[in-house]
């Protein structure tokens, strides 16, 4: 796995993680990639800092402290986003035709449906964690 940091021309930038660089290159290709936050699907690698340990900590994260502070991540990146449930194929591909504004949303797609969204260069992203409707939160 690579992790890029990626940016919209809003300057909004995200990570985003992929099997290769070249299947970033393939899902840009596609025209896959989308900001988060704003949804533009003008993507590109922003500027990174290579991540090097400090010399002597050899402290790496535990599998439950990444699993962790990617819930954090997504959580916040869903703090933006709309909840439309099952909905969001209407909504993603409405969006996408200009007949909606253009706006964080995330819901349910059978995979069938998300395959059929991309084919049609929706720009679309599985989320990485599971996501609890809002009406089905306690």
């Amino acid at each position: 796995m690579i992790v890029f940091d990626l940016s919209c021309p809003s300057a909004h930038v995200f990570e985003a993680w992929f099997k290769s660089s070249a299947d970033y290159d393939e899902q840009k290709a596609r025209g896959l990639l989308c900001c988060p936050l704003c949804g533009s699907s003008e993507i590109g690698k922003a500027p990174m800092a290579p991540a090097v340990q400090a010399k002597g900590s050899g402290e790496t994260p535990s599998p439950k402290q990444l699993l962790a502070a990617l819930a954090a991540a997504q959580a916040k990146a869903l703090e933006t986003s709309t909840w439309v449930g099952k909905r969001f194929v209407d909504e993603a591909r409405s969006m996408h035709l200009g007949e909606a504004e253009h706006r964080p949303i995330h819901g349910q797609a059978t995979p069938a449906e998300a395959r059929a969204l991309a084919d049609e260069g929706v720009p679309i992203a599985p989320l990485p964690l599971p996501v609890v409707p809002p009406d089905e939160a306690n």
